[in-house]
């Protein structure tokens, strides 16, 4: 989990592709948190995103950071709990502008079942589960 965080910070802009019926959609993403040993991501109640997540938790996320790129697909699951909003808040103090742990429109999500692989063309994939 660790190697997928760091590796997301150093891209700073991935993208999250979720399942919409049956059309994928892609955004950019940007911030990430650890939290109980666990990958958080973070979005707004009244986004399609959030809605696309809690129809259907499957999400895929690719970015890029010197010359390699992650590859990762997981469950979204969502964490309704403070302690897990704020310790969002807490790693993205940017945020803050957006959001706040009590706000009725933040909500953050951790991966469960992972599978995540790090690639380039120079390389051969490092591959591992989280």
């Amino acid at each position: 989990m660790k190697k997928a965080y760091d590796f997301l910070k150093a891209c700073g802009v991935f993208y999250l592709a979720t399942a919409d019926g049956d059309q994928p959609r892609v955004r950019p993403f940007g911030a990430v948190a650890v939290f109980e040993e666990k990958l958080y991501l973070i979005t707004g109640n009244g986004k399609q995103v959030f809605k696309q997540l809690t129809a259907d938790p499957k999400i895929e996320i690719s970015g890029m950071a010197g010359g390699e790129w992650i590859r990762l697909s997981a469950a979204a699951v969502r964490d309704e709990r403070r302690e897990a909003k704020a310790a969002m808040l807490e790693q993205n103090p940017d945020l803050r502008a957006m959001y706040s742990e009590d706000d009725g429109v933040m909500e953050v999500f951790y991966l469960k079942n992972a599978e995540a692989s790090i690639c380039s063309f120079t390389a051969p994939p490092i591959s591992w589960s989280f």
